[in-house]
């Protein structure tokens, strides 16, 4: 799943093609669980408006409206957002059976995996969000409304403090690695980032959360925060199907140190990276560095 530097990846190629423009149409698929508003209200609701701003908070995008609604997205396992014109075979192929020929990709038009399409009155480019196994969501917020999905998440990776990580981590006897993948308290890591900030803050992953240190939860923090900025600045990771929305991959895969590396040497002390499973979730980690 697309964690939060995939998502600002997105966001940030994204919105120069949306934002200050005019909706002219909507058009979807029919109506399915990646639609929580349904598909017609969409279609009403967006036509004719005004996306004034896109912003992202953990791994949801919100595009902001000139009627103070808002359009609510998140990409699941495999959604891509992108506009037209993109050109590559991995963009436009999340999975084997919906590969598109070489051939096709400049005639590209939306097919029954692009479930939402917004046409601006200005022409080209159009925007499309494409997912294949239809993990994505997408929902419209009317002014002023609270939403839960947005309520329950925590304060924004990019800006949380070791002070808040330990308040949470003092009421918690779960491993620090399953309290980083809380998203109520900290919005926007998954796996890969988390092995990768413990192994940074010398952390061992299954540490009760409780009884890691403030000291330890300001370095952990600064760690996350180290390791997601440099994702970024890296265009995400492509592991799985994952593809920035110019058709291109991301790069940080080749800098990870620990995660999906069982059995390679530490890049700190040649030791063994091991893998476990903690809540149900693979963990990564040197078994010599991280305490």
């Amino acid at each position: 799943m697309p964690e939060l530097p995939e998502v600002e990846v997105t966001r940030r190629a994204v919105a120069p093609s949306i934002i200050g423009r005019r909706i002219a149409r909507v058009r979807t698929t029919a109506p399915s669980y990646f639609f929580l508003t349904p598909p017609a209200r969409l279609k009403r609701s967006l036509t004719g408006r005004k996306v004034v701003e896109l912003e992202r908070h953990g791994k949801y995008l919100v595009a902001l409206l000139d009627d103070d609604t808002r359009l609510l997205l998140h990409l699941g396992m495999t959604g891509q957002l992108f506009a037209s014109g993109a050109r590559s075979v991995r963009l436009l192929s999340a999975e084997r059976r919906s590969t598109l020929e070489p051939g096709a990709q400049p005639d590209f038009r939306p097919d029954e995996h692009t479930h939402l399409t917004l046409e601006f009155a200005d022409g080209p480019p159009a925007l499309y969000f494409r997912d294949v196994r239809k993990f994505g969501k997408c929902a419209l917020l009317a002014r002023d409304a609270s939403d839960p999905r947005l309520e329950k998440l925590g304060v924004d990776a990019l800006v949380a403090t070791g002070d808040e990580l330990f308040a949470a981590a003092r009421r918690r006897k779960s491993p620090i690695k399953s309290l980083l993948l809380e998203q109520a308290v900290i919005a926007g890591i998954g796996n890969i980032y988390a092995d990768e900030a413990l192994y940074l803050a010398k952390i061992h992953p299954t540490r009760p959360a409780c009884d890691v240190s403030l000291k330890e939860c300001k370095a952990l923090v600064r760690a996350a925060r180290r390791v997601l900025e440099r994702a970024i600045v890296q265009g995400g990771s492509s592991i799985d199907d994952f593809v920035r929305p110019d058709g291109s991959d991301g790069q940080y895969q080749h800098e990870r140190k620990v995660y999906a590396r069982e059995g390679e040497a530490c890049s700190r002390c040649r030791t063994a990276i091991e893998r476990i499973v903690i809540g149900q979730r693979s963990a990564h980690f040197c078994p010599h560095c991280q305490r």
